[in-house]
């Protein structure tokens, strides 16, 4: 059984702040308990009447005939830290704080959610909250809430888990599930996250049985390695995760923090996680639902090809555009495929979208012979069928149903979706086959694009590769030599360059490394050297390389009067190729970080970067290099030649091993790292360093 198994299924439950009058928080959750079809044991605590909403009622938990699997709490906040200890004495070890007033409120809330902690951790007791929502099983019929919802509407049974940290949220994705016949197996709120989050939430819903899809919502996450392993468990055990994280820019990220007491982690980086656990971030809850309704009900698609079947050519159009927005192929038939079709319907146009045209409301008998012959005709993973109002004629749509059914049964591994205005009897009777049906084109064709990305996330979803054990390496720290020192031990290639501290030293340097060369000002404090000019290029004899030196001190020295400058780097002037940045930083959540994306010094203007956790495995390395746009100036450009991509992972692998493996390292800069036809370098490095030991490896 899963730690959190009795906190959504409990045999027996008490309420703590129980009360007679359904308008307040604990008289509601008990009258939903009552009413709502929970068929466990209720136990109301109340300290001054003997009975409530009809049921005898307790003074305290101790005075209980048995162990409760859970207790719900609903107390004024002053009150919980003696309740959670009474909980302890009986032995109660799930337990659910929906009361407020804890660190989402400051000052002294802060004080007592830290204890309420303490407490739970030293008697071995799991809690949700404070300040939250709850939690539901509706095919228990458990009901453990105060949500006014349930008061007017409440989800059904199904295969449709939630995991959220808002309340107000969470309440809302149940009423439009509810509203949209989309059944939910457990759904839990987490309101503060004092013990279980939304990680541990989606860790029970990957093991549950009854839960086949998991939603979930987060507006912060203090574990990221508890949330990265609770991805990875949903994705290897087949159950699509589509998660929405709020708080993506500066003011909502503060308006989390604010509303639950979390930090709100850096949007990209939070993104670059959920992929690499494969789990599909969504824009709203509208897509949220719909991607989720579709999984509950059909497999992912095998393949990114779509079918498109219409009545109406103008509306077949409009699907096979989205399609193309959305990132789906829309792939011709085959002139056999279209003879075998027109020969069923002469009028059908089209070579994918097919038009039937109207006629087909007519001459139903015809649909299954051209939706069987489309399944054949093209690598598709998905058929969509607009069928206008065809849904709606509960007389004339069962020969249309019987073919509907019959190409879901003979493809089983494929998407079969209808999209028509329909009547519930028809909705209700195709989803009991599979066959997910939507009113909206559009909305439809973005379920299945949400369903086709799952598809590729899971087959990409993998763990961290183990942290490698690197060779002894000189003391981090310093200017860009000492920092290329570093990378160069660490396996990056960096070019034959050397450190000078007078002009006659350079002008040595130049004539050995050979004309023409860069000279760059070197300090550590001045990390970001094109921004005072420190950066002389094509240096071709060796009076320019010391009249260079004596113009980057001057010009050091003017821009930067306090800096310390040790000398002038020489290194050879490198031509051609393309120019990438690499960097790393640790995030406070999810730790080492590795960045890719075109280098120079227009980086952050144009912010065609992608983000993954460090290390990297060789794989993710190319999957990183593919998410960034310009990465296809790399296979050669308008006619250019095809540079060394190969390098160009491993220098990644190289520095993103570097990263995990020195935790003292704040972050690395190499910009630019220059990709060339054969083999790359590090043509610039910075290492920044936390305040931890520095020392050899």
């Amino acid at each position: 059984m899963h730690p959190l198994e009795r906190m959504f299924r409990p045999r027996s439950v008490a309420v703590i702040g129980a009360s007679g009058d359904p308008d307040k928080l604990g008289g509601r959750t008990l009258l939903h308990l009552k009413e709502l079809g929970y068929g466990g044991r209720i136990y109301p605590i109340n300290r001054s009447a003997p009975e409530v909403q009809g049921l005898p009622a307790w003074t305290s938990v101790a005075e209980l005939p048995e162990v409760p699997d859970s207790a719900l709490i609903l107390l004024p906040a002053p009150m919980v830290e003696r309740a959670l200890e009474d909980c302890a004495a009986k032995g109660i070890r799930h337990v659910q704080v929906l009361s407020s007033g804890f660190a989402e409120e400051g000052g002294e809330g802060i004080a007592m959610q830290a204890r309420l902690a303490e407490t739970a951790r030293r008697h071995g007791i799991r809690f949700t909250g404070p300040n939250c929502l709850g939690s539901i099983s509706p095919p228990d019929g458990f009901f453990g809430t105060f949500s006014s919802l349930l008061a007017t509407a409440r989800p059904g049974p199904g295969t449709v888990g939630v995991a959220t940290q808002s309340g107000a949220y969470g309440s809302h994705i149940y009423a439009v599930a509810g509203f949209r016949g989309i059944g939910i197996s457990r759904a839990i709120a987490t309101g503060n996250e004092a013990d279980i989050d939304v990680a541990a939430a989606i860790d029970y819903l990957a093991e549950d049985p009854g839960t086949r899809v998991i939603c979930a919502s987060l507006e912060g996450c203090r574990d990221g390695d508890g949330l990265r392993r609770a991805l990875l468990k949903a994705a290897a055990a087949g159950k699509p995760v589509i998660v929405m994280k709020v708080g993506s820019t500066e003011v909502g990220a503060a308006a989390a923090a604010t509303h639950t007491g979390s930090l709100a982690g850096e949007d990209r980086i939070v993104d670059a996680v959920f992929r690499e656990c494969g789990a599909l971030r969504v824009a709203s809850i509208e897509e949220m639902l719909d991607i989720a309704y579709l999984c509950s009900l059909a497999p992912l698609p095998p393949a990114p090809g779509v079918g498109i079947l219409s009545v109406s050519g103008g509306i077949g159009v409009l699907m096979a555009d989205a399609c193309i927005e959305a990132g789906l192929a829309v792939p011709a038939m085959s002139a056999e495929v279209l003879a075998e079709i027109r020969a069923i319907q002469p009028v059908a146009g089209g070579r994918n979208p097919i038009d039937t045209t109207a006629q087909l409301g007519g001459r139903m008998h015809i649909f299954e012979g051209i939706s069987q012959a489309m399944m054949r005709g093209a690598e598709l993973g998905s058929v969509l069928f607009y069928l206008a109002h065809i849904g709606r004629n509960v007389p004339r749509f069962p020969p249309l149903e019987r073919s509907l059914v019959a190409l879901r049964r003979n493809f089983p591994d494929r998407l079969v979706v209808a999209v028509m205005t329909h009547v519930e009897e028809v909705r209700l009777r195709l989803e009991a086959e599979g066959i997910p049906v939507f009113e909206d084109p559009t909305r439809a064709v973005r379920a299945v694009a949400g369903a086709e990305r799952l598809r590729r996330l899971r087959a990409e979803a993998e763990a961290l590769p183990p942290v490698p054990t690197l060779p002894p390496l000189p003391a981090l720290g310093g200017h860009e030599a000492a920092a290329k020192a570093v990378l160069a031990a660490a396996g990056i290639p960096v070019p034959p360059e050397r450190a000078c501290a007078t002009a006659e030293a350079a002008v040595r340097a130049a004539e050995a490394i050979g004309f023409p060369v860069v000279a760059k000002i070197l300090s550590e404090d001045i990390p970001h050297k094109t921004e005072v000019g420190g950066v002389m290029l094509g240096l071709a004899d060796a009076a320019a390389v010391e009249g260079a030196f004596a113009e980057l001190l001057r010009r050091a020295r003017a821009a930067r009067p306090e800096a310390r400058i040790e000398g002038v780097l020489i290194a050879p002037m490198l031509r051609g190729g393309v120019e990438t940045i690499i960097g790393t930083l640790r995030d406070p959540v999810f730790g080492p970080m590795v960045m890719f994306g075109l280098g120079g010094v227009a980086v952050e203007l144009f912010a065609d970067v992608a983000f993954a956790s460090a290390p990297l495995s060789p794989a993710r390395a190319a999957r990183l290099v593919d998410r960034v746009r310009g990465s296809r100036l790399l296979a050669g450009w308008r006619g250019g030649p095809a540079l060394d991509r190969a390098a160009l992972e491993a220098a990644l692998v190289a520095v993103a091993a570097l990263a995990a493996a020195r935790p003292e390292i704040a972050s690395i800069d190499v910009n630019p790292f220059l990709v060339q036809e054969s083999g790359g370098f590090a043509l610039d490095g910075v290492i920044l360093t936390r305040d931890a030991p520095v020392g050899d490896a």
